[in-house]
């Protein structure tokens, strides 16, 4: 196994049901329960952070007048539903996991403590981080970040809805875009490329944790990934 420690970061929209027009898929769900159930029977430490917007978005708080420190505590509360879906269909696998939220909800989730994440990863559980960072203003990319550093995560792996990787420019709106298959976070930062948000980056400058970007529609590239192969874009210190 190229890793030992990994943090896991997809959206919310990355288990939406479009079909059928759900907030979530349980086909999606299963598919990336058995993913962390084979990184996990490799020896794999996995902990995720999932993102929230296949329930809440910052631009619908905008639509509907509400300040946007509310919605975005409103855009942490939902990232509690996707952490505990996920926590429901890992345990169908009968796997060990433990939600911890930076938003206390007791009766759903653990308070978020650093050293007590760590434990439960040493022990073999799976660690879902829900709530963001607890602090509005701050994306679910942040949060990846944040928490990858405070674990000592190896490397992160960031699963897009449809999107290869990160490019030279927006594809959907040039031609002229092409996939970078490696590139450093200061590089990144200095280009304004639109890879995740750019304070999520700005974190993992001087870190030595490998940031993957990479299609999760053929959820196959998580286990490629893993292995050694070349997918999508690779993302390091300088």
């Amino acid at each position: 196994m190229k890793y030992k420690r990994v943090l896991i970061k997809i959206s919310g929209e990355a288990l939406k049901d479009d079909k059928n027009e759900l907030i979530l898929s349980h086909e999606k769900l299963v598919d990336m329960a058995r993913i962390i159930n084979d990184y996990h029977h490799q020896g794999l430490e996995v902990s995720l952070v999932v993102g929230a917007g296949n329930i809440w978005r910052g631009k619908l708080s905008r639509a509907i007048n509400i300040d946007q420190a509310t919605g975005d505590y409103m855009g942490m509360i939902s990232t509690l539903i996707n952490a505990l879906a996920l926590q429901s269909a890992l345990q169908k696998l009968g796997l060990s996991s433990r939600v911890m939220s930076s938003v206390e909800i007791r009766a759903v989730a653990e308070p978020y403590i650093r050293r007590k994440a760590i434990h439960h990863l040493e022990e073999g559980r799976i660690v879902i981080f829900a709530g963001g960072t607890g602090n509005p203003y701050f994306t679910t990319d942040t949060t990846a970040s944040l928490r990858a550093m405070e674990i000592e995560a190896e490397a992160i792996l960031v699963g897009k809805n449809g999107v290869d990787g990160a490019y030279t420019c927006d594809p959907n709106k040039s031609k002229d875009a092409t996939l970078i298959a490696t590139t450093s976070y200061r590089e990144i930062l200095e280009k304004q490329l639109e890879v995740m948000d750019l304070t999520a980056i700005s974190l993992l400058v001087n870190s030595n944790i490998t940031m993957h970007i990479f299609n999760m529609n053929d959820i196959e590239n998580f286990n490629r990934i893993i292995c050694g192969e070349k997918i999508g874009t690779v993302i390091r210190k300088e």
